[in-house]
């Protein structure tokens, strides 16, 4: 029988010690290939394969949150193995644990059932990957872990997030969480100062990834917020530079679908725990109602012969600059009733466009407002804030600055204006509207597909919302598909 021992080298790698005909066969198992590599200048040059080899078989070496992968992997095979002291942790954490710890907290706030199982196993776990959709009340998960490890055991806490408006949501609903008290937390961004002692510091990655590793010595736990949308790169670059930080959370609302970045989150975290689906939510009316309207767009025979042999980009470009297309959009948003977030993605070529068509069109007493990356974070926040107050107000917004982290409770309608095919763009954006509002409990999505096939040829953009109905089917949404055709 082959033998295999598994070493612990530090909190993110372990080594694998075996033959070297069971490392190479170890090595295939984690080997993926990235998708869309093949159109990467660095594959069709040859520098590279297109794939992650996530097990080094020179030095065994491979993460430490793989280590239940590689135990599957073994006992599939009957390769005896021998596993180091302290690599799976056997932490003796009560049932009771998230809802003892809102009570020694005196938080405004009850964990669901759900939150608290997520803490409990996240606390057994020392490691995990939390899977927990938008809406979920996945910043109070946070929070609870976090006091557990500060006030229960006196630890310092590092939360990374991806932009600068979550660094300051997350301190706000930490306070909020704490009946209005304030809390220990040293916020970073930008040019603020990263050498404050805090019990609780929340930070941007792209503030601290370059820091030396000595910053984040004092850190015994991190954890990282929307941890799909972190550059893998300096992701690895901020958890390799905490060897010692025992204690590591990761939490998203959706993976990509691919095993690769699923086994590169895993490795980095932990292994994937699903707190809750959308369908449990909606279900158990902790988010609104989802009517997903899909309106498929018939364009005249002309310009679909025009496209016959039109680029991906020539498509997307074609369609954005529609003028009958975004005609549609613009009377679409303002026959909504209650507020509408109308979702772009490229500035220049649609956002502004659709927003100056807007201005034309809506009423005085109907209030307009418009989000890009050009905006800065203090006016975002004003406009959220503005908007949770409306009832019947306008948001035309770039997808990246308000699909992930934006909290809106009053959101009863969103446009998909531009064409994705990224699940987690997707399921974020729809996140958008399914917190629960005063007098809300239904939110309606308006997806916006465009059919220019020529005869037995499908464009781009179409297959692109195949893509977006299989992930409607997967959630098991609530939609429609209806036939518009375009006129002038």
């Amino acid at each position: 029988m082959d033998e295999v021992s598994i070493e612990k080298v530090n909190e993110v790698y372990v080594r694998v010690n075996a033959d070297p005909g069971v490392k190479m066969e170890m090595s295939e198992y984690f080997t993926f290939e990235v998708p869309g590599a093949k159109f990467m200048p660095s594959v069709r040059n040859k520098v590279w394969d297109g794939k992650i080899r996530l097990l080094n078989v020179m030095t065994g070496m491979i993460y430490a949150g793989l280590v239940p992968y590689i135990l599957k992997f073994c006992n599939v095979r009957e390769y005896h193995v021998t596993v180091d002291k302290g690599i799976v942790p056997n932490n003796p954490v009560q049932d009771t644990a998230g809802y003892d710890l809102a009570k020694e907290f005196k938080s405004a706030f009850t964990p669901r059932d759900y939150q608290n199982n997520a803490v409990v196993h996240a606390l057994k776990s020392d490691r995990a990957l939390l899977l927990s959709p938008t809406a979920s009340g996945k910043s109070f998960i946070i929070y609870l872990l976090s006091r557990f490890h500060v006030d229960a055991n006196d630890r310092k806490v590092l939360i990374v997030v991806p932009t600068t408006s979550l660094v300051e949501q997350m301190a706000s609903d930490f306070v909020e969480y704490n009946n209005g008290e304030e809390l220990d937390i040293h916020k970073i961004r930008g040019g603020v100062d990263k050498n404050v002692d805090a019990n609780i510091t929340i930070t941007t990655w792209q503030s601290v990834y370059k820091l030396k590793k000595d910053w984040f010595a004092k850190f015994d736990v991190v954890i990282g917020d929307e941890a799909h949308l972190f550059k893998a790169k300096s992701l690895v670059s901020v958890l390799e530079k905490m060897p010692d930080c025992k204690y590591r959370y990761g939490f998203t609302g959706t993976l990509d679908g691919t095993e690769t970045h699923k086994l590169v989150l895993e490795g980095l975290f932990g292994k994937t725990y699903q707190a809750v689906t959308s369908k449990e939510l909606m279900d158990d009316k902790h988010i609104s109602d989802l009517k997903i309207e899909c309106l498929m767009l018939k364009y005249d025979d002309g310009e679909r012969k025009q496209l016959k042999t039109a680029t991906y980009q020539e498509e997307i470009d074609f369609i954005v600059s529609s003028k009958k297309r975004n005609e549609f959009i613009c009377e679409l948003a303002l026959a909504r009733k209650g507020n509408v977030l109308v979702l772009f993605n490229y500035v220049d070529k649609h956002g502004k466009p659709l927003h100056t068509l807007l201005k034309t069109k809506i009423k005085e007493d109907r209030k307009l407002f418009y989000v890009s990356g050009e905006t800065d974070v203090d006016t975002r926040e004003s406009i959220r804030e503005i908007t949770e107050k409306e009832k019947n107000a306008i948001i035309v917004a770039s997808i990246g600055t308000f699909s992930t982290g934006i909290n809106i409770k009053n959101l009863h309608n969103i446009v998909f204006a531009s064409p994705s095919k990224s699940r987690i763009r997707n399921l974020q954006s729809i996140g958008r509207g399914l917190r629960l509002g005063d007098n809300k409990i239904n939110a309606a999505l308006y997806d916006i597909a465009d059919d220019l096939t020529y005869k037995s040829k499908e464009n781009f953009t179409l297959k692109h919302f195949q893509e977006r109905i299989n992930i409607y089917t997967e959630e098991e949404f609530d939609y429609e598909i209806h036939n518009i055709q375009l006129k002038e």
